[in-house]
């Protein structure tokens, strides 16, 4: 049994310290070397160094003047990033129709008679979403320039500096990140960036 037992242990101690542990450290090292930014989470930091975000993590945002992410259903207050989860509702359950529809009127009486994009009003699958349609980021221009005093072609200009087509002009959809538009924003009004927790 002894001589069974000892090349198992052999193996398994291998393999273990090669994949466990030599083969992530070499990966973390090349990923440091080759993208550092990426590696290190794609991290936004205010001026002073501190960091407020990740451009791959979305937030929750209230208020007229900030630029508003697709809803959230992780946790109980959206946005929960130990609760990263859908609703997984489908399509016919009355509790998402009712939601949907809830979303849709108020972007309604936001923007009357405009086309309401479908990443406005569903969540979704991870619920930490940080991009939205560049349809949905316009849509919200004249509230954040009302709010804030100054142009809507302000706005939209964040906007679109912060907006990125598809991947290999092929792959995925053309978005805009929350965060950043929100951080730019703040930052041209000086005052600073108010994220939200």
């Amino acid at each position: 049994m002894l001589q069974h037992l000892r090349p198992a242990l052999a193996v398994t101690a291998l393999f273990t310290l090669l994949l466990g542990l030599a083969y992530p450290l070499a990966m973390t090292g090349i990923a440091e070397a080759v993208f550092p930014r990426q590696a290190e989470g794609s991290l936004l930091a205010r001026a002073d160094g501190s960091v407020f975000g990740s451009r791959w993590i979305g937030q929750h945002f209230e208020g007229p003047r900030y630029l508003h992410g697709r809803p959230s259903a992780a946790g109980s207050d959206g946005y929960d990033a130990s609760a990263s989860s859908g609703s997984n509702l489908g399509p016919l359950n009355e509790t998402l129709i009712e939601a949907v529809k809830a979303r849709a009127a108020v972007l309604r009486a936001e923007a009357p008679g405009a086309t309401i994009p479908a990443d406005a009003v569903t969540a979704s699958a991870s619920g930490l979403d940080p991009d939205i349609s560049p349809e949905f980021a316009r849509l919200q221009a004249p509230r954040i320039a009302a709010a804030r005093g100054i142009g809507e072609a302000d706005v939209r200009a964040v906007i679109d500096r912060h907006s990125e087509g598809r991947l290999f002009g092929f792959v995925g959809q053309p978005r805009v990140n929350v965060l950043a538009v929100n951080a730019d924003l703040d930052s041209s009004a000086g005052a600073g960036v108010a994220t939200q927790p």
